[in-house]
């Protein structure tokens, strides 16, 4: 008997990119109910729920009272609740700290971790195929940011929902079930029947920083909103109105700002590495995006202005050992720009 060779986080970025790649959620979920749920989620995300459709999910940006970021969310509204997934590296003990701070009003219930719920994933250009093994209506009909009620194969009791939401750029799927092991299977029985696979963390990593997203597995790093990009994720008209918006700082054209960089293959760049220009320091290194693809490395750094303008020619280190060149993204054009869901 033959064992399959392991698979690495090339295997995985290539399913990702080419085919489906499956993975389990181990974030913690919150579900928030009451009449004044709403009321609740205004107090802390830096955007307002005034608008926000039933059966619908949307990114969303919690700040810390000194304004600082602590999470990107997804909230999603099904039925009479809305639920809070991180999109960004956080336990269930600080999720849990950071909402019993928040002065919660009366009609306003919130669970963090509720028992016997979970979530599965599954992203890529033939994704929407394994997605329609979850519903009985054409898929294509299940748009983006939507949310509709699901099931689980041989779990008939079992509730579930199938939101159209992703990380990488390519079409992405999320399975929120009570019967989260059944679901996980199920959807793995549904990817590999596509020719898809279960991915680890660095080949996602790696598609989800090539889209623009590295802060998903990279986390903020002790950066400010204005520093670490994430302006667009704040509703800036409704400065005051929800937990550490006073103390924001708006970018302006002089503000320092991550840029994602290209490197050689087989580069190792750490965090805190300077970036220079012309032997002179205009950045630091934030972090290195997983080796998955073989053509380059790619490195986030935050940089002064006007040195975050794409097509720059920079260096890291002091000595200038490693090149660098500030990139565009999303840095791959995804399948699922020409791939029709049908």
């Amino acid at each position: 008997m033959t064992t399959a060779p392991a698979r690495t986080a090339q295997d995985d970025y290539t399913t990702v990119r080419t085919a489906i790649g499956a993975y389990r959620i181990t974030a913690p979920l919150v579900r928030v109910s009451g009449g004044d749920r709403y009321e609740f989620l205004d107090l802390f995300l830096a955007k307002s729920s005034e608008y926000v459709e039933p059966d619908t999910v949307r990114e969303a940006l919690a700040l810390n009272t000194d304004g600082t970021p602590f999470a990107v969310l997804l909230h999603f509204e099904i039925g009479d609740d809305s639920w809070l997934l991180p999109r960004t590296p956080v336990t269930a003990e600080q999720l849990t700290a950071y909402l019993e701070a928040v002065d919660a009003p009366a009609d306003a219930t919130v669970e963090v971790a509720p028992e016997g719920w979970g979530a599965s994933a599954f992203e890529g250009p033939h994704a929407w195929a394994a997605a329609a093994t979850f519903v009985e209506f054409d898929i294509s009909g299940l748009t983006l940011h939507g949310v509709t009620e699901s099931a689980v194969p041989g779990e008939p009791a079992a509730l579930a929902h199938l939101a159209r939401v992703g990380t990488t750029g390519e079409y992405g799927y999320l399975l929120l079930s009570n019967a989260p092991e059944a679901a996980h299977a199920a959807v793995l029985d549904a990817v590999t029947a596509e020719d898809g696979a279960e991915v680890g963390e660095q080949g996602l990593a790696r598609v989800q920083a090539e889209a623009g997203m590295s802060v998903y597995a990279a986390g903020f790093g002790g950066l400010p909103v204005h520093e670490a990009d994430l302006a667009w994720m704040v509703d800036w008209n409704r400065i005051g109105e929800f937990q550490g918006s006073e103390e924001l700082v708006k970018p302006t054209s002089e503000t320092a700002k991550t840029t994602a960089l290209a490197a050689p293959a087989g580069a190792v760049v750490p965090a805190g590495t300077p970036v220079t220009a012309g032997g002179q320091q205009v950045g630091t290194v934030v972090w290195q995006a997983p080796s998955a693809n073989a053509e380059e490395e790619l490195v986030v750094a935050l940089l002064d202005a006007p040195f975050w303008v794409p097509g720059l020619e920079l260096a890291a280190g002091d000595a200038a050992e490693t090149p660098l060149r500030t990139v565009t993204q999303p840095r791959v054009i995804a399948r699922s720009l020409t791939t029709r869901i049908h």
